[in-house]
């Protein structure tokens, strides 16, 4: 049977001005869960709401929970751009949709030479994931409009797409795509970039 998805990217984007506040919490306590509860409890993410403080915290921390430490002390002292693709890799790894998403529809079109990422784009991936995903045909259009809006705008905040939704190369450090292939190359395969951009990377 095939795993379900998740699908609770409804809202915020990469996190990238919160995500470095939760690591630090993290790395103080060496807890995620306390590290959420002082976020919560502090309001260090300066949202106005507690339920949006609870929401908010508990989907950042779901994805920094699958950066090991290397990766979580990386995003603290890497550059803007890097910390956003290492944003952009915990989500994928957060999201096997978002995952599929960025290695069969965004990379491919990069390596064809369709710089242009459309919506009809989103809307075919989605339906042919939804043959064998029940759960995409589960949830009202409502949600699926908003899961789609929040893709694309992780993809703008990582400088994946551009305004006009056209696909940038990605331009991690050597630092970064060193980093990350310690886990398998695979893991590259979720920006835009050619095999012969990977080698150079690593070398």
């Amino acid at each position: 049977m095939t795993e379900r998805y998740r699908l609770s990217f409804t809202t915020g984007g990469l996190f990238l001005r919160e995500a470095p506040v939760v690591v630090e919490c993290y790395l103080s306590h060496g807890d995620w869960t306390k590290a959420r509860d002082q976020v919560r409890q502090e309001n260090l993410l300066q949202v106005r709401t507690a339920a949006a403080a609870t929401r908010i915290s508990k989907e950042v921390t779901a994805r920094l929970e699958t950066l090991d430490s290397i990766e979580l002390q990386a995003l603290l002292e890497s550059s803007l751009r890097d910390q956003a693709y290492l944003l952009w890799v915990a989500t994928c790894r957060r999201y096997t949709f978002i995952r599929d998403f960025a290695t069969e529809v965004l990379r491919e079109h990069y390596l064809i030479l369709r710089r242009q990422l459309t919506f009809g784009d989103y809307e075919g991936f989605y339906s042919g994931k939804a043959l064998w995903h029940p759960e995409l045909d589960e949830i009202v259009s409502s949600t699926q409009h908003k899961l789609r809006q929040n893709l694309f705008r992780m993809l703008r905040e990582a400088d994946l797409i551009s305004e006009q939704q056209q696909i940038q190369p990605a331009l991690l450090s050597p630092y970064l795509a060193q980093l990350l292939a310690r886990q398998g190359k695979h893991e590259l395969l979720v920006f835009p970039a050619t095999d012969n951009d990977i080698q150079r990377w690593l070398q």
